[in-house]
């Protein structure tokens, strides 16, 4: 199936008239583009008319919706912080990949939580928790301040904003491994040894404005979910790490990784090949949002080169299938060009995407209720104590 269809054709796979093909379009259901070929027509993605066509035939019944809610589907529920229109990342309205190319994380924190301003002044805080493991420290420092940070609900918005503030330098602290002052970006060059004037913290900072925030993604539903009880901003930041551990999500990177030492091992076409041919999937590449190409990997890969051994690997995926890069692989070879440590990918992902669940957590406190979903029942009869049916 092509990428592009005419209208005629997405007419009649939706059965629907062409006025109404166009109002999908206006309303953000379809994406159109023009035709190369006669520009006074559109083409629509057919993935799009497809997922369409799907819900058209589920219907729309309340428990039908929110089950293809879950992955990938329908929005479940309202923000004024982040989203994906055209293949582009905006925060609050502001194009992520143009924020890169000036503002620091701290600066985008504040945008993602409603405030373009000053720098707020931060609570004091302790040391980081010891250990070796930049992870480990991460979840320890979270869990401490989780165990006594008042709950969230009721308080005054500044009092949010500066403990908001204030856990961003918690967090950078465990993962640098020692308090400091100074820009966030600069704080984690400095501990992981980026000679200054390399760039190195340029780069760094680019990567942590791109992965502040991604709209509803696993870990930021989590942060929410939360939040929505009336927890601490930290417990919420915490629920959000845990969700980011796993290998799905923020662990992709690991996943890249292994990929990429196959490449090394057999050269990049006989691992694509071993691993299509076993179904597998190539991390790092593809994403669902973004078809045309993940824009945070376009806008961080366009700043530096990436090792030989990525770089090789990453024209033999797009030859073989035709994926692009997305922030995992983008993350990987930064941290292999700038020789960071072996967690720094999900180091950088955790410390940059703890704005966007602190965001999240805050508007979910003032704007939102109590998220709780209804499972719908799969398992054995209820049975009653009786022993009859409860049905």
């Amino acid at each position: 199936m092509t990428d592009w269809i005419a209208a005629d054709e997405a007419c009649a796979r939706l059965n629907v008239r062409s006025q109404t093909l166009y109002a999908y379009a206006s309303r953000g259901r379809l994406t159109a583009r023009p035709d190369p070929a006669d520009p006074r027509r559109s083409l629509y993605r057919a993935a799009d008319v497809a997922a369409l066509a799907e819900r058209k035939v589920r219907g729309r019944k309340a428990a039908a919706v929110a089950a293809g809610a879950i992955a990938w589907g329908e929005p479940v529920l309202d923000s004024a912080i982040t989203t994906v229109v055209g293949g582009a990342l905006y925060y609050r309205g502001r194009d992520a990949a143009e924020l890169a190319d000036s503002q620091t994380l701290e600066a985008v924190a504040r945008l993602l939580r409603g405030g373009d301003g000053a720098a707020l002044k931060r609570s004091a805080r302790g040391a980081p928790p010891a250990g070796s493991d930049m992870r480990a420290r991460a979840f320890a420092a979270l869990a401490q301040r989780a165990g006594i940070d008042p709950p969230a609900l009721g308080r005054h918005p500044l009092a949010l904003a500066v403990e908001a503030a204030t856990l961003l330098d918690v967090l950078t602290d465990a993962v640098a491994g020692a308090p400091a002052s100074g820009a966030i970006h600069e704080r984690l060059s400095q501990a992981w040894g980026c000679a200054r004037g390399d760039g190195g913290a340029d780069l760094i900072r680019r990567a942590l404005v791109l992965l502040a925030d991604h709209e509803l993604n696993a870990s930021t539903f989590a942060a929410r979910v939360a939040a929505s009880t009336g927890a601490s901003l930290s417990a919420a930041a915490l629920a959000g790490l845990s969700a980011l551990s796993g290998p799905r999500h923020g662990g992709a990177g690991d996943a890249m990784r292994s990929l990429a030492s196959e490449a090394a091992q057999s050269g990049p076409a006989a691992a694509i090949a071993a691993r299509l041919a076993q179904d597998r999937s190539l991390p790092g590449f593809g994403h669902a949002l973004y078809p045309e190409g993940d824009p945070r990997a376009e806008a961080l890969l366009a700043r530096f080169e990436p090792p030989a051994e990525l770089a090789a690997l990453r024209t033999a995926v797009a030859g073989a299938t035709g994926q692009r890069p997305n922030v995992d692989f983008a993350l990987v070879a930064l941290s292999e060009a700038l020789g960071l440590p072996k967690d720094a990918p999900f180091a950088l992902f955790a410390t940059a995407r703890c704005a966007g669940w602190i965001a999240h957590a805050i508007e979910q406190v003032q704007t939102g209720g109590l998220i709780r979903p209804r499972a719908r029942y799969a398992g054995v009869t209820p049975v009653s104590s009786s022993g009859g049916s409860a049905n």
